[in-house]
């Protein structure tokens, strides 16, 4: 353990990638070595890319990196597909749509499952960013899922959040989704060639303008397969990244990440406490047979687990 973090913490690629398996899938050592790298994380830029399926959301990724790559930043992604349900394993893997950087040592991917997580981001999907942080990487990419107002997660965590949108996919449906017009820092207009690219650009403006108190997120029109207007997309980002340290707003958002992973291992702990009880089983039943409510069955569960819950 101690030769893998010390590699880690030097920036190898093969200790990095050896440690994301062993938090990935719970194997011995991993409290030991998320506690032995956390206090050297907090230095990346926490990058995360959303949006509908169809957006393009990979091939803008991919198109990203490459810019970064010549500002001569080391990256990190994290692409988040949904979780097959037979095997809990990524399904999509959008590793495939970047490949020209997998020989290039400031790169580095990792496809992982939401493991059923409904805000998006999975509890090891969050542990990964740590690793890849204390592992010197620059910018850290987190693609997330896109399925709409599920993806709260992302922007708790990120520094910057872009919301990809692409004409003709129900857009007028989709921004209408209060959501979805919190969650985005930047927008991102992609496959702007399209027909339909001006009116959905034009809708995005019309629903930014009836939020009061809220900073209007820019929008950027992007053709990423042709590489049209990434550069000035990179550029947004950044300029929302400095607009935040500059406003104080970087302090609520390093609290707001803290408080969202403790909460999620803290869910996961409750939960993996709570199925291992010996009446876990039969208040399942009971709930089933419609003996006693949901309600009622978690209050049997967390007295089980000597723990109250006050009455709302």
């Amino acid at each position: 353990m101690k030769d893998l973090v010390t590699g880690l913490l030097a920036g190898k690629v093969r200790p990095l990638a050896k440690a994301i398996t062993v938090v990935e899938n719970d194997r011995s050592g991993k409290r030991e070595l998320l506690k032995e790298i956390y206090p050297r994380t907090g230095n990346a830029y926490l990058l995360g890319i959303t949006g509908p399926p169809g957006a393009g959301k990979s091939t803008l990724t991919d198109k990203v990196i490459s810019k970064l790559r010549q500002q001569g930043k080391t990256v990190g992604v994290i692409a988040v597909d949904p979780s097959s349900p037979f095997s809990g394993g990524a399904i999509l893997g959008d590793r495939i749509r970047m490949q020209q950087h997998a020989l290039d040592d400031g790169v580095f991917i990792r496809s992982m499952a939401t493991r059923s997580h409904l805000g998006g981001l999975s509890k090891s999907a969050v542990d990964v960013m740590h690793l890849m942080d204390a592992s010197g990487k620059d910018v850290i990419i987190i693609e997330t899922v896109g399925v709409g107002q599920d993806e709260v997660d992302i922007v708790r965590i990120a520094k910057t959040t872009v919301v990809v949108m692409v004409p003709g996919l129900g857009d007028s449906v989709q921004i209408a989704k209060a959501g979805v017009m919190e969650i985005a820092d930047v927008f991102a207009v992609n496959k702007a060639d399209r027909e339909g690219a001006d009116k959905l650009f034009s809708e995005i403006r019309a629903m930014l303008d009836m939020i009061k108190d809220k900073d209007k997120p820019e929008i950027f029109r992007t053709v990423a397969v042709d590489d049209v207007g990434i550069d000035e997309l990179v550029q947004g980002i950044f300029a929302h990244g400095d607009k935040v340290v500059e406003t104080g707003l970087i302090q609520k958002k390093i609290a707001e990440k803290a408080e969202s992973e403790l909460r999620a291992y803290l869910l996961d702990s409750i939960m993996e406490r709570s199925t291992t009880m010996t009446d876990y089983d039969e208040i399942v039943k009971r709930v089933a047979d419609k003996q006693i409510t949901p309600m009622d069955g978690v209050d049997e569960i967390f007295a089980g687990l000597g723990m109250t819950i006050k009455e709302s």
